[in-house]
């Protein structure tokens, strides 16, 4: 079955289901630590910006699978590349929620 261009899904709907990835060193979602940088959706591909907590993150391809399993089961994605970036440096000070940035005591 094809999926008309109007049936593509969101980024908001894509960023829900990243929201239940959890940075397994941490136990906190990888979208309150502030790790996916961007989203996009063109045609059913999607394209994900990710970094990690440090480049050594020994978890890295496992955050990276996970993003990648999320996503190719929503109708409508029909190709998902996660990319890692490292630009900018992931800083949870300025990219993490408040409550993320509460529970590591950052301020």
């Amino acid at each position: 079955m094809t999926v008309q261009p109007s049936e593509r899904p969101s980024v908001e709907l894509l960023r829900e289901h990243l929201y239940a990835i959890e940075d397994p060193e941490l136990g906190m979602s990888i979208l309150e630590l502030g790790l996916i940088y961007r989203v996009e959706i063109n045609d059913g591909d999607v394209v994900v910006d990710l970094t990690l907590t440090s480049p050594a993150c020994p978890v890295g391809p496992l955050i990276k699978a996970q993003v990648s399993d999320a996503l190719a089961v929503v109708d409508g994605v029909d190709r998902v590349e996660v990319r890692l970036v490292w630009d900018p440096p992931w800083d949870p000070r300025l990219m993490a929620s408040e409550d993320v940035r509460l529970a590591l005591g950052v301020w």
